[in-house]
């Protein structure tokens, strides 16, 4: 058999692949994804939040520049002043926080999906070997890396560059006006610049998130046999299943045998059916099959019989149907009633005769449907 390292990886990998992947904390992930999405939001909630960001600006100045000549000589001042600073602050950062911290929690989401990974976190000492650390830095996928980054770097760049040429007019005007007018155009110019950078870095995130996602499924893809190997397993060797049924077999069938002395009658097809039936009218609703079999196994369960003196009845079809319809240790059918009902009241009347020293009476020959024996109707 080839070894694994000589096939090709052609198979989708199996539900328990996938599971331990995310256990490992391995799902697609993409880093310029979640960038744009970052940059998106917070360049739509500043955009969006302009004027109230000017104001809290502008109170957040006042408070250090303006205060009353009381104030001045109390000891509060500095803490009042921080405090209000402080506040207009949070008031003036928390919709571009809020809205980047979702940007943040979304793009794993949309790509990978919500996974909490233990072994994620666990630390591996072998990534401080310094050696290793050089070779992945020139390894091919490293440089593959640096590559990308140069490219992303360049793109950016000269896009940047090109909307920024385009704008210089724009750029040229902001001081020719008031400061306030400047200042406002000044905003707006950069505004719109982030916008920019936000949708070209998304668009890049998009390419690398289905990169990512392809690359991560190829990564998992598995050989035939690594697949042979997961079935065998998870199933279990055959030889071993084999093994273990033996042993099942043997012991249900010694723990038959250890209560076939207790059944009330054996009905037998004389030389292929065996069935010990028992009966307790306290504790069942149904009399129960407590051993059966055939061929050798009937003869040994008439060997037991015959030496703890259970009543022995030839009923063929009965022996039949009873093995046919019921399982070891399981109630009788209802459509079966009627007939053990006869083989019962026939045990009852040959204890009563024995005890009085009577004949014993004619054994039964109760009828049966025979659909009831099922694939041994002509046995």
């Amino acid at each position: 058999m080839s070894d694994d390292s000589d096939q090709e990886k052609t198979e989708q990998p199996t539900e328990k692949k996938l599971r331990e992947s995310r256990e490992k904390g391995e799902v697609p992930r993409s880093r310029d994804l979640s960038g744009a999405l970052v940059v998106l939001a917070g360049v739509a909630a500043l955009m969006n939040s302009g004027q109230s960001a000017l104001e809290h600006a502008r109170r957040i100045f006042a408070l250090g520049l303006g205060y009353s000549r009381d104030a001045l000589f109390t000891d509060a001042l500095a803490g009042s002043a921080l405090h209000a600073a402080m506040h207009e602050a949070l008031l003036l950062f928390a919709p571009v926080a809020i809205a980047t911290l979702l940007a943040a929690l979304a793009g794993p989401l949309l790509l990978g999906g919500l996974n909490f990974s233990t072994e994620a976190l666990q630390p591996k000492f072998e990534r401080l070997d310094p050696i290793k650390g050089l070779g992945k830095i020139f390894a091919l996928r490293g440089l593959v890396e640096l590559g990308k980054a140069l490219l992303k770097l360049l793109f950016i760049g000269g896009v940047l560059a090109l909307v920024l040429q385009h704008w210089q007019g724009e750029l040229q005007a902001t001081g020719r006006g008031s400061v306030a007018a400047g200042i406002a155009q000044s905003i707006g110019l950069l505004g719109r610049a982030a916008l920019w950078f936000g949708v070209i870095l998304a668009l890049i995130g998009t390419i690398d998130a289905l990169y990512q996602k392809f690359d991560h499924a190829k990564n998992l893809r598995m050989t035939k046999q690594e697949i042979k190997d997961e079935m065998k397993e998870s199933e279990g060797n055959p030889e071993m299943k084999g093994r273990i049924r033996q042993v099942q077999q043997a012991q249900a069938r010694r723990r038959m045998m250890e209560e076939l002395p207790r059944a009330d009658v054996l009905v037998v097809n004389p030389t292929h059916f065996a069935v010990a039936l028992r009966y307790d009218d306290g504790r069942m609703g149904a009399p129960r099959v407590i051993a059966k079999g055939v061929d050798v196994l009937a003869a040994q369960i008439r060997l037991v019989a015959a030496s703890h003196r259970i009543p022995v009845v030839e009923a063929p079809p009965l022996a039949r149907a009873l093995y046919a319809t019921t399982e070891l240790g399981r109630e009788i059918p209802a459509s079966l009633f009627v007939a053990v009902a006869q083989v019962l009241a026939w045990v009852y009347q040959l204890k009563q005769a024995a005890a009085q020293g009577e004949s014993p009476p004619a054994a039964p020959n109760p009828e049966v449907d025979p659909d009831l024996m099922g694939p041994y109707r002509d046995a």
